[in-house]
């Protein structure tokens, strides 16, 4: 009995210090990673989804609950709704190089923020990941596939650049106007050019 009680007490505490260390360990993009060696596909296609990590990641630094209610005007999605449909984005941008489907009946309204943030920003690390180093061909191969039930439709990639990644390029920058608006605007120091913050 007193070895059982030994081993449930050691589970408990192994899985507190592992979700200590999950929510400690720090999110990618606060710095775009070094540049790849050369200008394949999908290495252009790598940095592409990491200058939107970037960005994500200083658009959503430091937003406060203020923040995340702001709206423009009545009836248009406020900061919070705008970065749960990034996140859906995000899982379009993952979804493609591994030609899984996407779920369109999925609700992600009940995330929190945290959630939100450290889960999209790793969609875009993984997407990006997937695209390195991949030939044309190779990237001729994704698919975007979507599926309500029993339907499902499919397109080419071609339609992630002018579509999700475009789209979630362009919601980023709503979230840094939205924050500005409300009073707390992105940290002056960060160089989108460059990719890194002069802190």
């Amino acid at each position: 009995m007193r070895l059982l009680l030994f081993s449930m007490i050691l589970c408990l505490y192994q899985s507190i210090t592992l979700a200590q260390m999950a929510d400690t360990s720090p999110l990618p993009y606060q710095r775009i990673p070094d540049p790849p060696a050369d200008y394949s596909s999908g290495n252009i296609l790598a940095r592409m989804i990491d200058g939107l990590g970037f960005r994500y990641y200083w658009a959503t630094e430091g937003l406060t609950e203020t923040d995340l209610a702001y709206t423009p005007s009545e009836g248009s999605r406020n900061t919070l709704e705008t970065l749960v449909h990034i996140y859906g984005l995000s899982e379009t941008i993952v979804n493609a190089p591994q030609n899984q489907p996407n779920i369109r009946s999925a609700d992600w309204s009940q995330l929190s923020f945290d959630t939100l943030r450290q889960r999209t920003l790793a969609n875009f690390e993984k997407a990006s990941a997937l695209c390195q180093g991949k030939t044309e061909e190779e990237i001729a191969e994704f698919t975007i596939i979507f599926q309500r039930g029993e339907q499902r439709s499919q397109y080419p990639y071609w339609n992630m650049m002018n579509g999700p990644l475009a789209d979630a390029i362009y919601h980023v920058g709503q979230i840094v106007v939205f924050r500005r608006a409300a009073g707390n605007p992105i940290n002056p120091k960060v160089n989108v050019f460059l990719g890194r913050t002069d802190l």
